[in-house]
């Protein structure tokens, strides 16, 4: 069931909105606040600590000395939240890999943290998301 709303808004701030829809593709304003909301309902799950999942994305040179096995002793220490993994060779020297987890926010951020910390972590990523299960 759909419900109407009024929305005010300064001109100028209503512009640049239509501007960043016009640019992110959207077509209409209800779809762009209907992501805007869910992205706030998505932040606000991951700070009440709710079951939630999430992408770590890493960027590492896998000649640096042992690595590669500080990243997969990792993953086996927090086995727990990893749904799947993928690895990816970009080039002769560096590696991407992604991390699919679920669980609690706490441990989650506390993995991604910990492997950007490892030295020849070059990038590293957490993207949050939801389950769904609280979201419509």
């Amino acid at each position: 069931m759909l419900v109407r709303f009024g929305v005010s808004l300064e001109k100028e701030l209503l512009s640049k909105l239509d501007g960043l829809l016009r640019a992110k593709g959207y077509t209409n304003r209800s779809e762009a606040l209907r992501d805007l909301i869910r992205q706030s309902l998505v932040q606000e799950e991951w700070s009440q600590g709710k079951e939630v999942v999430g992408a770590i994305t890493l960027i590492y040179d896998h000649h640096k000395r042992e690595l590669v096995n500080k990243l997969t002793d990792l993953q086996h220490d927090f086995g727990e939240l990893i749904v799947a993994s993928q690895h990816v060779h970009i080039d002769h020297t560096n590696c991407l890999e992604i991390i699919a987890v679920k669980g609690s926010p706490v441990r989650i951020t506390e993995l991604a943290d910990r492997m950007r910390a490892i030295k020849g972590v070059k990038h590293g990523q957490l993207s949050m998301g939801t389950t769904g299960k609280d979201i419509k």
